[in-house]
């Protein structure tokens, strides 16, 4: 069974770490983030970040019910400060798209930290308040409640999903990065036309662009395909109040 975390104004600590400073969820977050950057997504640990934090390892279990708890507040973290960067105007596709490339970004900030929580569900305050923003701008445009929710899900797993991959290639060593990006120079647009003749003819183009995420253009197919669903939305609900009542 998981340990209990113990309430928040029990668990307190009155005296400083070894560090100097008050133990907090929000500390212990912010350090695991730099344990992460250190070592990377399989370098954290109870032991490891105990040291880091000048603090018996035991101690943290007082404030998460495990290093799998912990980790959801990495994640939960992560998509708190990409919606601290963000303001709605208004415009929903500009809002959403602002949105999408913050959370995106965030997560590319600490790719160590996106490797280990990109796939994983939370359920704190924070994401909550994500996913609430985004469904709030789509329902506010008109979307109705069930294209709202399959347009969110397209959104936040695509841009997950490429915080994910694009994290990834972030976390690898300088080194192993710089092979696979000079792959495309190397070995693609060396490739001849009489038995390649589609990579042949692109990879000037295809060198130009594959070292690039291609998160903003998929982000802008998404919101653009969902644009245009919306004056047949219009179009159905308009003619739905202009038709006469049935009679009983």
């Amino acid at each position: 069974m998981p340990k209990q975390v113990v309430p928040e104004g029990a668990r307190r600590r009155r005296r400083p770490t070894r560090q100097g400073s008050v133990l907090s969820e929000t500390l212990i977050v912010h350090t695991a983030l730099r344990v992460l950057k250190e070592h990377g997504s399989t370098g954290l640990t109870a032991r490891r970040l105990g040291a880091a934090l000048g603090a018996d390892p035991s101690t943290l279990y007082r404030y998460f019910a495990g290093m799998d708890d912990l980790t959801r507040a990495i994640g939960e973290e992560l998509m708190g400060r990409a919606l601290d960067d963000w303001t709605a105007t208004g415009h929903w596709q500009a809002d959403l798209r602002a949105l999408g490339l913050a959370i995106h970004s965030s997560y590319l900030a600490h790719p160590q930290a996106a490797v280990l929580t990109a796939s994983r569900v939370t359920g704190r305050p924070r994401e909550i308040a994500v996913d609430e923003a985004i469904l709030g701008v789509l329902r506010g445009a008109g979307f109705p409640d069930a294209t709202a929710v399959r347009v969110y899900h397209a959104f936040i797993d695509s841009s997950l999903a490429f915080a994910a991959l694009d994290a990834g290639s972030l976390a690898l060593t300088d080194e192993a990065r710089e092979t696979d990006e000079e792959m495309w120079n190397s070995t693609y647009a060396r490739l001849p036309a009489d038995t390649h003749p589609h990579i042949a003819a692109t990879a000037r183009l295809l060198v130009g662009r594959m070292t690039h995420s291609a998160y903003p253009v998929v982000l802008d197919t998404l919101l653009d395909a969902a644009a245009a669903q919306l004056p047949t939305i219009t179009h159905r609900r308009r003619a739905a109040k202009a038709r006469p009542g049935r009679s009983t």
